[in-house]
């Protein structure tokens, strides 16, 4: 059973529709689930979308702002997670190193212990800095790729050794393009260290790439339009 992973993009406050990575051209979130792009309501919405095994309470965020260089949403973090206390975050917030993740954890307090960072192949900085990264049993590293090739002035991709027990191969253009998992690239990772524990992103539609993605080795899936638009039950 693929675990899937709600997902949300924030920019500027509110909750965007992201659609193959052009980020420049994303819009305020239209759902049937719920009315409005308040992250605290479309996070609860999803949350409940979500089929099974999803009640362990995950959710991904996406702070766009933060990825294309500007100050982490702290304000819009807090919110998510005190509105549910027990939500764990997933939180890709351009980070370029363990430094910045201390720096976010800290401006979020107590709560900042529900916090798992995400260290995008794009954001990160050195591969001094991957080295940190895979020492932290926390990290989970995002292999980023757009077009079919990756992002990646670290070096990340080159360095399975260096990997984290947590990697998530994100398909860019792929997202919110409802064409279906891009599997071939995931496999070939997957294939490299086979003994991490595996997320996919972008073109899920339905369960039947759930199924899919299952046979190809992943353990969970990020998802948002598929749950936006159709709703999924359990794969």
């Amino acid at each position: 059973m693929v675990q899937v992973i709600p997902v949300i993009d924030l920019q500027r406050g509110q909750v965007v529709r992201g659609v193959r990575g052009e980020r420049h051209a994303y819009r305020p979130i239209v759902s049937r689930l719920v009315e409005g792009s308040a992250p605290c309501d479309i996070a609860l919405a999803l949350r409940r979308a979500a089929p099974p095994p999803t009640g362990c309470a995950v959710l991904y965020v996406a702070d766009l702002d933060a990825i294309q260089g500007g100050a982490p949403q702290v304000d819009v973090l807090l919110q998510l997670l005190h509105a549910q206390p027990d939500l764990r975050l997933w939180v890709d917030a351009g980070f370029d190193g363990p430094a910045s993740v201390r720096t976010l954890r800290g401006d979020l307090g107590v709560a900042g212990a529900r916090l798992r960072p995400v260290y995008g192949s794009e954001s990160l900085s050195s591969a001094e800095a991957l080295a940190e990264v895979a020492r932290d049993p926390l990290a989970i590293l995002s292999l980023d790729t757009r077009l079919g090739r990756p992002l990646d002035p670290s070096g990340s991709w080159q360095r399975p050794d260096a990997w984290p027990p947590t990697v998530i191969v994100m398909t860019l253009d792929r997202v919110g393009a409802g064409t279906g998992p891009e599997l071939g690239t995931f496999t070939r990772l997957r294939a490299m260290a086979s003994d991490r524990t595996w997320i996919g992103a972008g073109g899920v539609r339905d369960r039947e790439d759930l199924r899919a993605a299952a046979g190809a080795g992943a353990s969970g899936w990020l998802v948002a339009s598929a749950l936006h638009d159709l709703g999924l039950g359990a794969a």
